[in-house]
């Protein structure tokens, strides 16, 4: 299997290609800057930039792009919608680092994490930008596209214990009640997705979300 993983340079970028590597499957890093990465292949551009013919090949492409500062959030939603451009009619998969606080609180999937009186205010924008380029792929119906959620702690150094809860559109916890993962499990949950496409087993137009046991 040939996967594009693209900001490949950042933490959770970095893990997917290595945890992809390790199972065989052959990776190119798109990078901003010099590649950081294990991958076998990498191109130095940035997903602006990318046209078509740059992700011709690849049975998956895999978007790890994140931004954090309050003035480039609106990126989340610019990249997407580029990704869907570029992609649209391709037989590609695109599997896209998601966030949290788009998960429904309730089986009526009308209450978001979000909305809850917990949710810090710190995060708020940073949610609200993800929701945003969420709520855009739901009505692209050209692209093969999926949305992983992390679970709500999403932790950049926790430990790699190689399992995870898989779970849908809603919040989920494990046995001990955490809504937790690390960077490292989520790599090995996204790889499993990118794993499964040609299947019946892919999540195809789905939003699913992944938690640490």
């Amino acid at each position: 299997m040939k996967i594009a993983v693209l900001a490949a340079n950042g933490k959770a970028g970095r893990l997917i290609v290595e945890e992809a590597v390790k199972r065989g499957e052959e990776v190119t890093a798109f990078t901003r800057g010099e590649n950081q990465t294990v991958a076998q292949h990498a191109v130095r551009k940035d997903i602006m930039d990318l046209v078509p013919a740059d992700l011709e090949g690849f049975d998956v492409v895999i978007d790890a792009f994140g931004t954090w500062a309050p003035e480039t959030l609106d990126q989340h939603s610019a990249v997407i919608e580029h990704l869907a451009s570029v992609m649209a009619g391709s037989d590609a998969r695109l599997l896209v680092v998601g966030g949290a606080g788009s998960l429904f609180m309730d089986p009526e999937h009308t209450v978001q994490l979000i909305d809850t009186p917990d949710f810090p205010d710190v995060f708020k924008p940073l949610a609200s930008a993800q929701n945003k380029a969420l709520a855009f792929l739901r009505g692209v119906d050209d692209v093969a596209w999926t949305f992983v959620s992390p679970a709500a702690d999403f932790q950049a150094d926790g430990p790699r214990t190689g399992d995870y809860l898989l779970a849908g559109e809603e919040f989920t916890v494990n046995d001990r009640g955490e809504s937790a993962v690390s960077y490292a499990d989520y790599a090995i949950a996204m790889v499993d997705e990118a794993q499964r496409t040609g299947t019946p087993q892919a999540h195809v137009r789905e939003r699913i979300s992944v938690v640490g046991k």
